[in-house]
């Protein structure tokens, strides 16, 4: 007996099973036409984004695609793309973090190109080409820690002859206004902020903001440092004893507090947890404590373009040896393994005249361990 006997005659019954094999051949040319079109469309999309070299450029032809891509999400064959789509954006070890992640009132990608300057200094390098520039993760609230670091290592003439460049780099606050950094912005030309909410889980935000700024202002510096408002540099043996004889200066170079065979930490009341989801391997790459490192001008441009493909992860440190990672780029230990230091280095004036950072530095310590290395600079 089949289906359809004792219900429909012999040619109506025939004629339902020639439109029930038709619908299925129908189905399975679809299917194989729509997963082609979806690899080919997702391959072309990467192509470009990826073959793309001009770093603004990238940025924006990143966002164009992506916005496009879900601006059509309501349709199926284009969720599958947006989908395939991500799998190519981010590295095989993990999926893409949620895809509109809330930081304060906005609703953000996590990609450094959805945030915009709120406040920027596009004319810093106008006239100039600096040997270094110093990026430093700040707060708002940190005003006598920025202040004293003016004052001190971070001073502009601190080497006489070499040209250096100061940022502040700062998101916003959830609370309050914006009119005090503002004013303080004003009077020193060396604030940048975008306008990402200003958290510990976004400091991997805060430090792509920089390498994206010097990749779009400043992209002929010879090297940049990243480091923290709560670190003493001592900028005079970074300048003369480590980078200056690198001569001329090289491409591709990294280097700090090298950390080398690090696993990512599971225990969720540690501040350096990271889930399963978020980071799927047993071992991060080498990477520096995100406290200090030191790279070559070129290599800004390079972690940006790398985090378009990269998975955005909160652990800025090990994010840029992520990008580093996939660039192909080799870190460099440093010459002494007591010259970027992840902890407070006791204070005497010959111990931090041959160091480059210490950290855990209160904001009256910097001003106070400066003027007595200058005092003291030729007794030991």
């Amino acid at each position: 007996m089949t289906y359809c006997s004792g219900f429909f005659s012999p040619s109506d019954c025939t004629k339902r099973n020639v439109f029930l094999i038709a619908s299925i051949s129908f189905t399975t040319i679809y299917l194989i036409f729509y997963f082609f079109n979806s690899d080919h469309l997702a391959f072309l999309t990467e192509s470009n984004v990826q073959n793309n070299d001009n770093t603004e450029e990238k940025g924006i032809l990143f966002t164009k695609m992506y916005d496009n891509l879900q601006m059509e999400s309501r349709n199926i064959l284009h969720k599958h793309i947006i989908s395939k789509l991500k799998k190519i954006l981010w590295n095989e070890n993990g999926e893409i973090p949620a895809e509109n992640k809330k930081f304060g009132n906005k609703t953000r990608s996590t990609s450094t190109w959805s945030f915009k300057f709120m406040i920027n200094e596009k004319e810093k390098c106008k006239d100039k080409t600096p040997f270094l520039i110093l990026l430093i993760a700040t707060t708002a609230a940190e005003i006598q820690h920025r202040s004293s670091i003016r004052k001190s290592w971070g001073n502009e003439s601190v080497v006489p002859g070499v040209e250096i460049v100061r940022l502040f780099m700062l998101g916003v606050e959830s609370k309050g206004s914006n009119a005090n950094l503002l004013r303080e912005s004003e009077q020193y030309h060396d604030i940048i902020q975008q306008d990402f909410l200003d958290t510990y889980p976004n400091l991997t935000l805060k430090t792509l903001m920089g390498m994206n700024w010097v990749a779009s202002y400043c992209s002929g510096a010879s090297f940049v440092m990243k480091t923290d408002s709560d670190v003493f540099v001592n900028t005079i043996y970074l300048i003369e004893k480590l980078l200056r004889p690198l001569s001329p200066p090289p491409q591709n170079y990294f280097t700090g507090c090298l950390m080398k065979g690090h696993r990512p930490i599971r225990n969720k009341r540690s501040k350096w947890y990271i889930s399963q989801e978020e980071y799927p391997g047993n071992k991060y790459p080498p990477f520096c404590s995100g406290t200090g490192y030191i790279l070559s001008g070129d290599l800004a441009s390079k972690i940006v373009n790398a985090s378009v493909m990269i998975k955005y992860i909160h652990l800025e440190d090990v994010y840029v040896g992520l990008c580093l990672n996939a660039k192909g780029v080799q870190i460099v230990p440093p010459p002494s393994r007591s010259l970027f230091n992840i902890y407070k280095v006791p204070f005497s004036p010959c111990r931090y005249n041959n160091i480059i950072t210490s950290h855990h530095i209160q904001r009256n310590e910097h001003t106070f361990y400066w003027e007595t290395l200058q005092k003291n600079h030729h007794a030991c």
